[in-house]
Order: C-alpha cells, then structure tokens, then sequence
C-alpha cells in the first residue's frame, strides 16, 4: 500500500509525516469490517471532521474571490461546491477512486463510483491534511483543486445561481398555481444497480423524459433538460443540480 500512497501524495502535492492519517481517510467502514483487525479504523470520523474543515475553507475562498455577492448567494455556492455531487467531481480529479480502500462486497456493487463514498472520502482526506499539515497546507492544497471550479464562476459577470428543479418550479408557476409534475417510468436493474426513467411533465403535456441512478437523480436530469431546452444559451452547468444565469439578461 505504500507506493498507492505515494501516487496518491503526488497526485495532491502533499507528503503526509503520519500516514497512518492517510491510511485511515482512505479506508472505508466496508473494509474495515472485513478486516476484522482492531487496529484497521474507516474514515467516518475524519469525514465528520473533514465536512467542517472544508466548509470553513470554502467560505474563506468565496468570501474573498467573490467580495461583492451577499450572504445568500455566498451560500449558494458554498452549498454547490460542498454537495456531493461537486466533492466526487474533486475526487476523481485526483483519482480517488483508485486509492481508497473497500470491502470486497463493496467493490462488487460498484462502490468505486459512489457518489457518496467518494464524497466522504473526500472530506475524510481533508480532515487528514489538516491533522497532519494544519490549515495553510490544506488551504493550499484545496485551492489548487478549487482554483478552475471558481475562475468559471468568475468569468460568469453578474450572475446568480440555482438547481434545475427549483429553477424550473420557479419558472412555470410565475403565473400559475401549477407545478411541474415528475412520474416513475420504468426501474431497472438489481437493487444495487437501479436504473430509474423519470418524466417530467406540466399541465399534462411532457416536458422531458431522462436516467437517473436513483428517483432524485432522474427527476434532476429532467428538470434539466425541460430548463436548457427553453433557457440553455443563457445558463452554465456547474454540477449535475446546479447552473448559473445572468442576471441582466
């Protein structure tokens, strides 16, 4: 395992002085259990404590990339950048899917892709850098992660933010009392491999149809879809949920 740590440290621009940190924000409850070795602990804690390291770090980087957004909005983009759907897109960026350390059976179900288990990782290696190297070096390391994330949203003068489903909600009812209705198609696949195909439809007439991994993640895409198709030359997809529009258009 030493030398995946290696690729790992290099991959961040990080070399841990404790690597047993690094060892334990890479190993997931499912390996653990089937260790069955008191000394091998997951990453649950260091994700608890990573969550809050990462949420302090973001605000201070908005806060100062972004001086003239309000409280709201800071908070929207505090809250795109820390969802789960944002942190696994972090993660792979450093390959996190290769290093992290899962139970057999989790591995067999596809663990590896894991929206969730990439984003605890994530927050699990954050807390790692901050035990080991304090927060400057964490600082240092995240920005160099989050720098493009927030240049795109730099470059987007005056503009606001929201997710698909709200935003399209939003839109259909300015002047009605009607909302936007979403429908289960059809789910396939086993349990641990669910495909779901959501419609989304207004007043009876379908909007869209899409795919998603689960309920919410279809509904999402939908809701997409039905969005850019009427409003797609004046957004910009930040994550999977969430765009930005301009305000002066």
């Amino acid at each position: 395992m030493s030398a995946e740590f290696t690729r790992f440290e290099k991959k961040i621009g990080y070399h841990f002085q404790d690597r047993s940190l690094l060892r334990q924000a890479l190993t997931h409850s499912s390996y653990a259990y089937e260790a069955h070795d008191e000394e091998v602990g997951d990453n649950e804690v260091l994700e608890f404590l990573g969550d809050s390291v990462l949420g302090f770090i973001l605000a201070d980087f908005l806060c100062s990339s972004f001086p003239d957004l309000d409280e709201g909005e800071l908070s929207k983009l505090k809250s795109t950048m820390a969802s789960t759907s944002a942190l696994q897109g972090f993660a792979q960026k450093i390959l996190l899917e290769k290093s992290i350390r899962l139970g057999k059976g989790e591995v067999k179900s596809g663990g590896r892709k894991k929206k969730s288990i990439l984003a605890g990782a994530f927050e699990a290696v954050v807390a790692a850098l901050y035990l080991d190297g304090g927060i400057e070096e964490t600082r240092r390391v995240l920005w160099g992660l989050f720098e493009n994330f927030i240049r795109r949203i730099d470059r987007f003068k005056d503009f606001a933010i929201n997710n698909y489903k709200s935003a399209l909600q939003e839109h259909l009812q300015i002047n009605s009392d009607s909302a936007p209705v979403y429908k289960i198609l059809t789910t396939r696949g086993p349990d641990h491999k669910k495909r779901f195909v959501v419609e989304v439809s207004y007043r009876n007439r379908r909007l869209a149809r899409a795919k998603g991994r689960s309920k919410k993640d279809a509904e999402q895409k939908a809701a997409e879809k039905a969005f850019k198709r009427r409003f797609g030359e004046k957004i910009r997809s930040l994550t999977p949920e969430t765009f930005l529009y301009r305000k002066s258009k």
